[in-house]
């Protein structure tokens, strides 16, 4: 299967706000992970942890400048790594939204 194939066998959910027709999962790797952690299910997970297998996203991850912390979390404990060496747990958000204040 190709890239095209595995995109289009996740959930469109993920992708509301852009055309994938003409996309595949090589063309924004990191788009795709990021938004399988945050908002995907286990089949879409399964789906890119066998497209790019574990090591590849999680240097996607490391790269990323925001990533939910519970994802963040879910990732670090996969792969065994610790939170300090992901470029989102450095650059946290400086204004605090309202109801946390």
């Amino acid at each position: 299967m190709d890239g095209k194939e595995y995109l289009n066998r996740l959930s469109p959910s993920l992708f509301w706000d852009m055309d994938i027709s003409g996309a595949s999962m090589d063309t924004c790797p990191q788009q795709v992970v990021q938004r399988v952690l945050e908002y995907g299910n286990l089949d879409d997970w399964r789906l890119i942890r066998d497209y790019y297998g574990l090591v590849r996203i999680v240097e996607f991850c490391k790269q990323m400048r925001t990533l939910d912390r519970v994802c963040l979390s879910y990732i670090c404990l996969l792969s065994g790594t610790s939170k300090e060496e992901y470029r989102c747990y450095h650059t946290t958000r400086s204004n605090t939204t309202l109801w946390n204040s």
